[in-house]
């Protein structure tokens, strides 16, 4: 398999190269919301006698940094292009192959990520030079945060992967996504933090997967969290880690068997 990744990437990262123009803009469309939000909560920072929540401007830069970071880290897009999977003929020659497609999207995320750092590193030093955001985590959240990121990352593939593959049950999946987007947006502190949302909020956050994709490590990350509260949430994420895995592995049983090939 190792060999496999390594060829698959190869590959990746050569075909994303044929497409710089059209990642710079993905990634301005990923970089600029958070950039957006940071912007809007110092400014009510500040009408409010210089914080809100508990956050100061300094600690509200330091959480949308950071949301700028791990959700580029954990993002996918698979949602948005399985319907054109199915409808095309695309699975046709990979069903033959044995090898699940899942490692192919898998490889094309980690490739997209590799190549696009190069603007991501200058662009998140510059936000820290000009808003001086305050990080203080010790010693032990930053290797949970290194862990709780990997995990993240896994957590958001295998449960956007499962929906994804409902596009071969229903021929127009775009309410189905942005529904799905809309409850991320809110419950996984992309928005804003979650000690910032009403205690209801924070409760179906607490208890969803949206929170362990992004909130639980920018917290890890800003040194909010106990040693005990860091346990919960690694474990909270490998939970649904196995709960994703296991919804992505039926539904891709069932779509496969029910799949009719179509295309050229």
């Amino acid at each position: 398999m190792l060999h496999i990744y390594r060829i698959l990437f190869n590959t990746g990262m050569a075909v994303m190269m044929q497409y710089r123009a059209a990642m710079a803009i993905w990634l301005i469309g990923l970089t600029l919301p958070p950039i957006i939000y940071l912007v809007v909560w110092i400014t009510v920072a500040r009408s409010r006698g210089g914080e809100v929540g508990g956050f100061d401007p300094t600690e509200l830069a330091a959480y949308f940094i950071a949301t700028l970071v791990v959700n580029h880290v954990t993002f996918t897009w698979h949602m948005f292009e399985m319907g054109w999977r199915v409808r095309s003929g695309f699975f046709n020659p990979l069903l033959v192959q044995p090898l699940h497609p899942v490692h192919r999207d898998i490889v094309e995320n980690v490739s997209y990520k590799t190549l696009t750092l190069f603007i991501l590193v200058p662009l998140t030093a510059a936000l820290v030079w000009h808003f001086e955001p305050v990080y203080s985590p010790q010693r032990w959240a930053l290797v949970a945060f290194v862990f709780a990121l990997v995990l993240a990352f896994f957590v958001r593939f295998f449960f956007e992967w499962s929906v994804a593959l409902l596009a071969f049950w229903i021929t127009d999946t775009s309410g189905l996504n942005n529904l799905y987007m809309f409850l991320g947006f809110f419950l996984s502190g992309r928005m804003a933090p979650l000690d910032l949302l009403p205690g209801w909020v924070q409760t179906v956050a607490y208890y969803s997967p949206f929170r362990w994709m992004l909130a639980f490590p920018t917290e890890l990350l800003l040194g909010r969290l106990s040693e005990q509260e860091a346990l919960y949430g690694i474990g909270a994420q490998l939970i649904w880690i196995a709960v994703g895995l296991g919804s992505m592995t039926l539904t891709w049983q069932r779509a496969s068997a029910r799949y009719s090939a179509v295309g050229a």
